[in-house]
């Protein structure tokens, strides 16, 4: 099936990790759990063979080129998480008042930051583990982009807006990803 003028990526699949096609999705399930994503586009193919995925299109434009590179990035990115998994690490950091933070049901709640009398609340989403140690917030899950817009929610809930943030650095800030 080589054709000249075809862009063809290639995703190794481990042994442990199965991976099929229903229609436009793509199930992968492993050892943590089961992903699941709808791939559409007119022109770009996915195949499932044997202990490889492929995602290829035929003459592409500019932007379809792009888009093998993202649909094949997608699926190691669901492979990846259904085997280890992904964490972020962010860290609390306070000056002069003392911040405490908790998890209520699907809320992250930060008490007091800033003396602020009214709670900020950031969104955690489905399917995704928020553990506190101390002043060490360790956000978890198997899908990649669930984990880090819950992390980037918790990050943005602590914005100060209309002070110098080089001076006022009080926030929970992403220090590690992985």
């Amino acid at each position: 099936m080589a054709v000249a003028g075809m862009l063809k990526k290639e995703i190794p699949i481990p042994p442990e990790v199965k991976v099929e096609k229903r229609g436009n999705q793509i199930i992968v399930s492993g050892p943590k759990g089961e992903l699941g994503r709808a791939f559409v586009h007119p022109r770009l193919k996915i195949e499932v063979k044997g202990e490889k995925a492929f995602v290829y299109c035929e003459l592409p434009k500019k932007k379809e080129k792009a888009l093998v590179g993202t649909w094949a990035a997608h699926i190691a990115n669901m492979i990846k998480g259904v085997t280890e998994g992904f964490e972020y690490e962010l860290k609390l950091v306070y000056s002069h008042f003392p911040v405490k933070i908790s998890v209520k049901g699907n809320e992250f709640i930060i008490e007091n930051f800033l003396g602020e009398k009214k709670n900020r609340v950031a969104r955690i989403l489905d399917g995704v583990k928020v553990n506190i140690n101390k002043d060490v917030v360790k956000v978890m899950s198997i899908d990649k982009e669930k984990a880090g817009q819950t992390a980037a929610n918790i990050e943005k809930a602590t914005r100060i807006k209309g002070y110098d943030p080089r001076v006022f650095q009080d926030g929970i800030y992403i220090v590690k990803k992985g």
